[in-house]
């Protein structure tokens, strides 16, 4: 069998020494006579699964002693109402709104708001420009006095990526952030926010996980009417395992973030990843066939979409890319175009493939 590249924006490819351990353990994990999908959450193996993925989640991103590490059910999008019901507590938020993912993670607090209480407010806005460059500090206004100040660091569909914080005006408000698309691919100073959430399907492992990272001063918030399974202090103080967690999805994170290790860890991933970058951009920004409408600082390393100058030729191009093994190239139905999805478990020989191809694709077409 032979494996396609998969630019897909997620679920999107995991590595491949990842898949084939999951796949000589699926029936018996390290002896245990089954495997982990068949395995009780409350098991001493199972225990020792999701200890060990937290220890070395912990250690990868540097997160500080002070933050509890919750594995939950769900995905980020459960998390733009979940946010609101454990940290609003009747006050008012402030939304940076970026793209796609910031805009709906507003109107979904906004709603919840109207039901528990509280208010959030739109601190920043770049619609107007399409979501095609970061916010100007001119730009936000943001209330010192807000419960928290949530942004989306790195978004998706529209290819913007937030990489520090420090640009931010000051406020003692607590920064929230969705890090879904490129938690894991840098370094980044976790003690810079209250929280951090990331669904697992970019960057981590497959669908139906979301990992919370927060304050403990943060934990006591909720809402009154908050389910505790959607309530941040029950779940931290069950270890995450109020119900039955996702388990085999935690598996296949803990897996990763072993990989990831013996990648180098975060410094090196990071190096791998700005190369992959820099040479799909470069050809990007030395083409007249293609283009991307991202401002240059403004770029993902994650999630680069693109243009070709004339969209009569996108099928035409999809269709040979698929031939050519480089699959899920098409651009998100919002805004069409190209996106190629370079996270961590794609190799420089991918990108390097799917530069080929669009070189020999203009020079037959353009």
């Amino acid at each position: 069998m032979s494996r396609v590249y998969n630019f897909s924006a997620g679920p999107a490819a995991l590595p491949e020494a990842v898949l084939r351990q999951a796949a000589d353990e699926l029936l018996d994990w390290h002896a245990a006579g089954c495997g982990v999908m068949e395995m009780s959450h409350r098991s001493p193996e199972f225990s020792s699964i999701i200890d060990t993925a937290e220890a070395d989640f912990r250690e990868l991103l540097a997160v500080p002693a002070n933050y509890k590490v919750l594995f939950l059910q769900g995905g980020a999008s459960q998390q733009f109402a979940q946010v609101p019901m454990n940290l609003l507590a009747g006050r008012s938020a402030d939304y940076l709104v970026t793209g796609s993912w910031s805009s709906k993670a507003y109107k979904e607090a906004d709603h919840a708001a109207r039901a528990i209480g509280g208010q959030v407010r739109l601190a920043g806005s770049t619609e107007s420009c399409g979501y095609t460059r970061l916010l100007r500090a001119d730009e936000m206004t943001l209330d010192p006095q807000a419960a928290y100040v949530h942004l989306c660091t790195n978004e998706t569909i529209h290819g913007v990526e937030l990489a520090d914080v420090s640009c931010l005006p000051v406020t003692d408000a607590p920064l929230v952030a969705d890090v879904s698309s490129h938690i894991l691919s840098r370094p980044m100073d976790v003690s810079r926010y209250g929280m951090i959430y990331a669904g697992a399907q970019k960057n981590i492992g497959p669908s139906g996980l979301v990992i919370v990272v927060i304050r403990e001063d943060l934990l006591d918030r909720a809402w009154a009417g908050t389910p505790g399974v959607m309530n941040y202090r029950v779940m931290a103080d069950n270890g995450s395992m109020l119900n039955t967690p996702p388990t085999f999805a935690i598996y296949i994170a803990g897996l990763v973030f072993k990989w990831l290790k013996t990648q180098g860890g975060l410094a090196a991933i990071e190096s791998a990843n700005r190369q992959k970058a820099e040479l799909l951009y470069g050809f990007l920004d030395d083409s007249d066939f293609y283009g991307t409408p991202v401002a240059r600082d403004s770029r993902s390393r994650m999630n680069v979409p693109f243009r070709l100058r004339d969209p009569a030729l996108d099928a035409d191009f999809l269709k040979g890319a698929a031939a050519a093994g480089l699959a899920q190239l098409k651009g998100h139905k919002s805004v069409g175009g190209m996106r190629a999805s370079i996270y961590n478990a794609m190799p420089l020989a991918g990108v390097q493939a799917l530069v080929d191809y669009m070189r020999d694709f203009s020079a037959r077409r353009g």
